[in-house]
């Protein structure tokens, strides 16, 4: 065990002369309370480390002990339901150390692989997996008897390939920045379905893929954040709440355990796990949050399960960054952030990945970071630099916000690169056209921002017909398939099947209405239409397990157009 004095403290920054070996990245216990640090330079018998709690009071001279390990969380069962900070310790009455109902579900002389489960325990009325630890496994020699045990208590051994012998316990210690390992990672199959039309049909995101939700104060981010973590696809949500405010924070800590899951009709709490790390506790602390979160998400994939983990805000983690830099009087690079800042988002966003874990089954972590430019400027460095690493990038617009346009996701702005690998699944479930439904939105989307331009200097009236229904029907777009409002009872949710069938009407109705304009029909008069109304609230008005109204709404808009026809007028 080695050990320092401390020579200065500025801040979460100190600085201590070591009397033996520290390395980068192991786990101190500084001064008489045994403060957390972690070392992050050593310059001969000088080292630096950040303290992850207050360092009132510290002063020189201090005791700095190595743990000779590096800073790492403790992974196992009781992790879903509950609320930790940014290093896993508890609160809001999760329990650290509790003795457990233990139940083997393996024999001796099973060979085991990291990942399988060995046993389980009751964790607040539900079984939870006891499982063999990363990197290696072996055969199962010895294995405890039904019963009730402490998280640190021997359950079993194993003896590994090379005859070595390895105690397996409930939970077990994984470094917060070391990846955790797998078998191999597998190309992205199919989408994460968030429910949101706007981002499942013109901006998916992978299963395991990666996506930016950048936006300013006001447009939505938090809200958006929680209708992702209530309708995704994912069998666990680890939220982590890192930098924000007090008071936004306290909403989120407020809201989020009263979520209904709608798998299950009970508290979305139940299979989800908050990280909170608000502006005020300490800095060092919200750098590590993030590290933290990926590495329990990591844990749970490689259980085989599928999981989101959304991240609010990656700006807040970036001036955490920004703030221990200045202290260790590192050069500044862009906007005073640290000139490393690209290579730390790399790390936390390539860790998002489709995989086959190391006991062969398939997991998956998709990772959605939100970002708070100052004063919603996407050209500002950690926007820059997320942009990079990213797959989909989801822009919230300040003036489809103000506007009340829910989801305010900027739809010239966004982009996926996922969404040509991902047509294949939506072919496969029932959209054959997916890809060609999409480029034709998109297509009269960016037409209408530049129509409008000139409508604004010439007006609507003056554009030639075909322009005035382009404007027309880019509205049908807008309110019909992009407006869905979170709080709506019937639409809050929308299921591909749903997203498919709208998606076909209107686009159908798009290429009517052009063909009825080009045989003379008047756009005022499609715009006229008694049914097109209806076709803008078809979201609200026909829910889940409507979709014959939805092809009946159809039919009576091509009979509505067909009678505008020349030949069928009068």
């Amino acid at each position: 065990m080695s050990r320092a004095r401390l020579t200065a403290a500025a801040g979460p920054v100190i600085r201590a002369r070591a009397d033996g070996a520290f390395h980068v990245h192991e786990a101190l216990a500084v001064g008489p309370q045994r403060l957390l640090g972690e070392v992050i330079q050593l310059d001969g018998d000088e080292l630096v480390a950040q303290v992850y709690e207050d360092t009132t009071g510290l002063v020189p001279g201090a005791a700095v002990v190595g743990t000779g390990l590096p800073l790492s969380v403790r992974l196992g069962p009781g992790l879903l339901g509950h609320i930790f900070d940014g290093l896993l310790r508890p609160l809001g009455g999760a329990a650290a150390g509790t003795a457990r109902a233990f139940e083997p579900t393996a024999r001796v002389g099973d060979e085991l692989r990291p990942g399988q489960a060995f046993g389980s325990v009751e964790v607040d009325g539900r079984r939870e997996p006891c499982v063999v630890p990363p990197p290696g496994g072996g055969v199962l020699v010895e294995l405890a008897t039904a019963g009730t045990y402490g998280e640190r208590e021997r359950l079993g051994t194993l003896r590994t390939a090379a005859g070595e012998r390895v105690a397996l316990t409930m939970a077990g210690d994984w470094p917060v920045r070391r990846p955790r390992p797998v078998a191999r990672r597998l190309p992205p199959v199919g989408p994460l379905i968030t429910g949101q039309r706007i981002l499942d049909t013109l901006f998916p995101v992978a299963r395991g893929g990666r996506a930016a939700l950048p936006g300013g104060f006001g447009t939505g981010k938090t809200i958006l954040q929680e209708a992702l973590a209530k309708w995704c696809d994912a069998d666990v949500i680890v939220y982590v709440g890192c930098g924000e405010r007090g008071n936004e924070m306290a909403e989120v800590l407020d809201e989020f355990p009263r979520l209904e899951d709608p798998r299950t009709g009970r508290p979305l709490l139940e299979r989800a796990v908050i990280i909170a790390n608000t502006s005020n506790m300490p800095v060092a602390a919200r750098e590590a949050s993030i590290y933290t979160a990926v590495t329990v998400a990591e844990y749970f994939r490689d259980q085989g399960r599928h999981v989101a983990l959304l991240a609010d805000s990656t700006s807040r983690w970036a001036e955490a960054l920004r703030e221990v830099s200045g202290r260790l009087g590192e050069l500044p690079g862009e906007a005073g952030y640290p000139a490393y800042l690209s290579a730390r988002l790399a790390e936390f966003y390539e860790r998002a990945a489709r995989v086959e874990t190391l006991a062969g089954a398939e997991g998956s972590l998709t990772i959605i970071g939100a970002i708070s430019p100052p004063a919603g400027d996407f050209s500002e460095p950690v926007t820059l630099h997320t942009r990079r690493y990213v797959r989909s990038f989801w822009a919230l617009d300040p003036e489809r916000a103000r506007a009340r346009f829910y989801p305010a996701i900027h739809p010239l702005q966004s982009y996926s690169e996922d969404a040509p690998r991902l047509a294949a699944w939506w072919q496969a479930h029932g959209n054959s056209d997916w890809g060609r439904h999409r480029e034709r939105l998109l297509e009269l989307l960016e037409r209408q921002a530049r129509l409008e331009r000139m409508a604004r200097i010439v007006g609507r009236e003056a554009l030639p017909p075909e322009q005035q229904l382009a404007l027309t029907l880019a509205d049908v777009v807008n309110e019909a398939l992009l407006r869905q409002s979170s709080f709506s009872v019937v639409d809050r949710y929308c299921s591909p099947e749903r997203q498919s069938a709208m998606v076909r009407l209107v686009v159908d109705f798009i290429e009517r209405a052009e063909r009825a304009v080009a045989q003379g029909v008047a756009p005022a008069a499609v715009a006229a239409l008694r049914t097109l109304t209806h076709l803008k609230r078809v979201g609200e008005a026909h829910g889940e397990g409507h979709l014959d109204d939805i092809a009946d709404l159809g039919r009576r808009l091509e009979s509505e157009l067909h009678a505008l026809e020349p030949d069928h007028a009068g």
